[in-house]
């Protein structure tokens, strides 16, 4: 006589998880393989301008509005070097995760950085002239947009000191892509001065298509986690099925 050792409707084993992959675990990596592709642009503008005033090749055009001062040019260039490559790979939640010790470290370094572009931007804005073929409203946008990435920098770093994660991450998100905002800039202006011109106004509103653009996504970036936990929640919640009657 066969006996059934289990129970009918208990399962004999329990669910076994599923495998990670090598496409789950590569996953979040086109996030930060991204933001420093839309960053290329501006940092190689910013390599070969340090390399010229190192001594190098003149491979730009000189701008005679540095001549005498490049302090404030250089701290920028090599603070958005570091705040862009460094600040690309916080956007990866499982490396986070899994290496929080770097996380902290790199964020402190990351802040840093984006103090020393927001200072420098403000700097370079008050003293040098203004380029050719850029008008007043850019003028006041650099002024407005650069103290805003100080404010978020500060803002991110009071959250993170009172355990405010989630205020952390969405004044960290806004100051990157306020900082972000020159390799967004190298499309708009491109794009607008295809569509409306070389003039400075159309010129300026195209930089301010940057920023706008980036911190709509930075927005949207904010508030994706949000909805959809709202909708892993809704999907995991049980169904009550109706019995024949009527009665649940």
């Amino acid at each position: 006589m066969i006996t059934n050792l289990t129970a009918p409707d208990r399962p004999t084993s329990k669910p076994s998880r599923p495998a990670r992959t090598a496409g789950g675990r590569a996953a979040g990596w086109p996030v930060p393989a991204s933001l420093i592709a839309l960053s290329a642009i501006p940092l190689a503008a910013g390599t070969l301008r340090l390399v010229q005033l190192a001594g190098g090749p003149a491979v730009m055009p000189a701008d005679p509005r540095f001549a005498g001062q490049v302090a404030p040019l250089v701290m920028h260039l090599v603070g958005v070097a570091v705040y862009v490559l460094v600040g690309a790979f916080q956007f990866l939640p499982r490396f986070r995760r899994g290496h929080l010790v770097w996380h902290r470290r790199a964020g402190r370094v990351v802040a840093a950085a984006g103090l020393l572009v927001a200072v420098s931007a403000l700097w370079m804005t008050l003293t040098y002239a203004e380029k050719p073929g850029t008008g007043d409203l850019l003028y006041v946008l650099r002024l407005v947009f650069a103290s805003a990435m100080a404010a978020a920098l500060v803002l991110g770093i009071s959250a993170i000191r009172r355990r405010d994660i989630a205020a952390h991450r969405a004044w960290m998100v806004r100051a990157y892509a306020i900082g972000l905002a020159a390799g967004t800039q190298a499309f708009t202006g491109g794009i607008g001065g295809a569509l409306f011109g070389t003039s400075p106004l159309s010129g300026d509103l195209a930089k301010a298509a940057g920023w706008a653009i980036n911190l709509a996504v930075a927005e949207w970036i904010i508030r994706r986690p949000a909805a959809s936990r709202r909708t892993r929640r809704h999907r995991s919640a049980p169904t009550r099925t109706l019995q024949p009657g009527g009665a649940p």
